[in-house]
């Protein structure tokens, strides 16, 4: 299910892909600083980009993403007349999330249906459009900031289509609400630091994507296969650990990217990742884990449920669902139901007081924190729920060892996996984030030598790709 339910990766244009690199930025960078004081033609001219970027892996779709943007836009229009306000909303409610569940978990529901009565009811076989999770929910955040009154509808379709389709953020976030960048969209300076911070902030994250994730992706990929029969407890740590490094510096190496981006665009998007591996308890996690995603469900579901305003048993009513969703947003699979109510119970024992993680000192904390996210990715990565299952039972139960082992332990861990976990692991701290922002804002020689770094950082990434076919886009289910 993990490989069927992803469209060809080599079709789309992604942040790491030497095409977007050497060819698509760099001419869109240029063009938008040839018409720096005129913003009505650089946002004509980052819309055609952002159209572009998406058609080139999304040929067809690219009119789904169109069409959706012009519905919220005309349905955002009718929201101005007070008696039709709630049809509005309603119709605003349909389409998003209909579209979403049309193109995204008909077969799901459908294989869950044969499942459970035993029919055989055939699949659709719907490919699921690249990034429509993040797009639809930048729609309606768009017409639901409208609904609550929060920004003016806005007039011109061409500025709504701007920003639900803005291509540093279209296909793998971090969602950006529209009150957040309404004003942006019309008022955006260039200037000479934030272009040079914002393609800092790019090299670090593309350094994340390549140098970390994408070598951690290799040994997680090869420990997660079809049959598992000949692992134990190291190795199923080993490809968790991997797996646990994948995710996080994919995801927020391609944040990294966004945020950069727009900055060089003028564009100033919120933080997406905090260093959630050195959260002591689920709930510091989720304050820093994948922020623009539980903020908009925070905003758009927890709160409009009634949030913690409605009594104890309400509140955890409303957790369990905003966690069910939150799971099933990544993907449609019964893998991602379970991560999402996972973390949900975690969240649920830690607020009712039954794990009391604030009278635990503070390593122990940090250690039952990662423990906890490292096995819930287990849910995450495996492709079935029994693939889950024979992972986290060789994690705990798998301590057999033999020659076979060993040596498979060691093919796995060559050189450069060793040198990427030991990265990982480092960069995985906020010590590091803090040193390079504190050079860099001292000026002079420091801030040269950030720059210096983060250009060698580049470099070398740009010799990687060039000597390697292995470039994974893990968003294509989102």
């Amino acid at each position: 299910m993990y490989l069927l339910m992803n469209p060809q990766e080599d079709t789309v244009l992604v942040f790491s892909s030497p095409t977007f690199l050497f060819i698509f930025l760099p001419i869109v960078f240029l063009l938008n600083l040839a018409f720096a004081k005129r913003i009505k033609v650089r946002n004509a001219l980052l819309l055609l980009a952002s159209v572009l970027f998406y058609a080139w892996g999304e040929p067809v779709y690219v009119l789904l993403m169109v069409f959706t943007s012009l519905v919220n836009h005309l349905l955002a229009l009718g929201l101005g007349n007070d008696k039709r306000r709630r049809a509005m909303l309603a119709l605003i409610i349909i389409w998003n999330i209909g579209s979403l569940v049309y193109f995204k978990y008909t077969d799901f529901l459908i294989q869950s249906i044969n499942g459970l009565t035993g029919l055989s009811i055939p699949l659709v076989g719907i490919k699921l459009p690249i990034g429509i999770s993040f797009f639809t929910f930048q729609a309606m955040s768009y017409a639901l900031d409208v609904y609550r009154g929060q920004v003016p509808p806005q007039r011109n379709f061409f500025n709504t289509l701007l920003y639900i389709s803005l291509f540093p953020q279209l296909i793998a976030g971090p969602i950006v609400k529209y009150h957040d960048v309404a004003e942006q969209l019309e008022h955006r300076p260039l200037s000479v630091e934030d272009t040079a911070a914002g393609l800092r902030r790019f090299s670090c994250g593309l350094c994340k994507k390549v140098l970390i994730a994408n070598i951690l992706g290799q040994v997680a990929d090869s420990i997660y296969a079809p049959d598992m029969g000949s692992i134990n407890a190291p190795i199923a740590w080993l490809g968790a650990v991997s797996y646990l490094f994948q995710i996080y510096f994919d995801f927020s190496g391609y944040s990294d990217m966004a945020i950069g981006i727009g900055h060089v665009f003028g564009f100033s998007f919120k933080e997406n990742f905090r260093y959630p591996y050195v959260a002591d308890s689920m709930k510091d996690f989720w304050r820093r884990w994948h922020i623009s995603l539980s903020t908009w469900f925070k905003e758009y579901v927890y709160i409009p449920l009634g949030g913690n305003r409605k009594g104890t048993v309400r509140t955890g009513v409303n957790k369990v669902i905003v966690f069910f969703l939150t799971g099933l947003w990544h993907g449609a699979s019964w893998n991602f139901v379970l991560w999402g109510l996972f973390h949900g119970g975690f969240l649920m024992l830690e607020s009712y007081g039954i794990l009391k993680v604030n009278n635990w000192k503070k390593p122990v904390r940090h250690i039952y924190t990662i423990i906890a996210v490292t096995v819930g990715f287990v849910l995450f990565r495996a492709e079935t729920l029994p693939m889950a299952w024979g992972m986290i039972s060789r994690m705990f139960a798998g301590w057999t060892f033999g020659g076979e082992f060993a040596a498979q332990l060691s093919l796995l861990l060559s050189p450069i996996a060793i040198g990427a976990l030991i990265l990982g692991a480092l960069a995985s701290l906020p010590c590091g984030g803090r040193l390079a922002a504190s050079l860099a804002q001292r000026g002079g020689a420091y801030e040269g030598l950030v720059y210096g770094l983060s250009f060698i950082g580049l470099v070398l990434c740009a010799l990687c790709l060039s000597t390697s076919a292995y470039n994974p886009f893990i968003y294509f289910r989102f």
